[in-house]
């Protein structure tokens, strides 16, 4: 995949990114927001989690972007008795009496991790380890994954009775943590007239693996300004209650404030989201429009403000 220049290669990105959209949309009815991310998160080589009820399209949107860029895709269902060897493979005796490593469905483009905090820690460690080495180790040997490799997880925000909610520190691995909303009555109205049919909607594939890379290394070469560097590691700074920038009322609302991995995705999310609205180097409008599924679980309300009801998003926001 060629193009005369990084500008060119930039405006193919963006064209890609549109037709991405309307064959999703075909399928999948709003969740403009939530597309947005999701794609994002795989140009920027990083991983999404989407928190939402059962029923709002989780499972199909990632089979619909599975499809849409022409890459393999497994879905793995977390169950309380899942170990790590059902996610990354295991080692067999084989007829000829030699010990062979038979890949787990970890080994493919985009995994589907439905419903994360259903498994104990020692399965969720075992994907983890996956998406931050993208490779695995049994036996003491290590095995690469594909490129690209990108994880979707998904969690049910309303039952918690025998889950193992993801401690912070592996929230932290995850880019995004993106918020599902109930669709609005039109588009609920739409939703059913598509599915209660005899009508399948298909879509064509529009990128592979091969070109997908090259826009995830595009990404990363996109230049940045000091000035963006320094809102972006500012913007993080102002979260940490005890850290030489924050905000004043920071330490009262939060308890615990984002790391330098907040930065990074930061920067890496506004390239990428600049790119896609047709800029070639992002600017401080980008950063906010990626700042709040970035900065949300990395985050630690106090109970002040819980008691006075706000939320994450309403913190970060102020801190703008």
């Amino acid at each position: 995949m060629q193009h005369q220049s990084e500008v060119e290669a930039a405006d193919a990105l963006k064209q890609a990114y549109q037709k991405i959209r309307s064959e999703i949309s075909n399928v999948i009815v709003g969740q403009d927001e939530v597309v947005k991310f999701v794609l994002i998160s795989i140009f920027s080589n990083g991983h999404c989690l989407l928190v939402g009820v059962p029923g709002l399209a989780k499972t199909l949107l990632v089979q619909t972007v599975s499809e849409v860029l022409d890459l393999d895709f497994n879905r793995i269902q977390f169950t309380p008795d899942l170990m790590p060897s059902d996610i990354i493979g295991s080692e067999i005796l084989g007829e000829d009496r030699n010990f062979k490593f038979i890949p787990g469905p970890v080994f493919s483009n985009i995994i589907l991790a439905d419903e994360i905090n259903r498994t104990p820690p020692k399965t969720q460690a075992a994907l983890l380890e996956a998406m931050q080495e993208k490779a695995v180790t049994a036996a003491g040997v290590t095995h690469k994954l594909a490129k690209p490799f990108f994880v979707l997880a998904t969690q049910n925000p309303i039952e918690q009775e025998g889950t193992y909610p993801l401690p912070e520190a592996q929230l932290d691995r995850f880019m995004f943590k993106v918020s599902l909303n109930y669709p609005s009555f039109k588009e609920e109205l739409d939703i059913v007239k598509n599915t209660t049919g005899s009508l399948n909607q298909s879509v064509k594939k529009v990128l592979n693996a091969e070109q997908i890379i090259y826009f995830q290394q595009l990404v990363r070469n996109i230049p940045v300004t000091d000035n963006v560097l320094e809102y972006a590691v500012r913007l993080v700074a102002k979260t940490r209650p005890d850290g030489e920038l924050a905000a004043p009322n920071v330490k009262r609302l939060l308890n615990w404030g984002a790391g330098p991995r907040a930065s990074q995705f930061l920067i890496l999310g506004a390239k990428c989201h600049a790119v896609i609205n047709g800029k070639y180097s992002p600017d401080i409008e980008d950063l906010q429009a990626v700042a709040k599924p970035i900065l949300s679980h990395r985050i630690v309300r106090s109970y002040h403000a819980e008691a006075e009801g706000l939320s994450t998003d309403d913190i970060i926001e102020q801190l703008f």
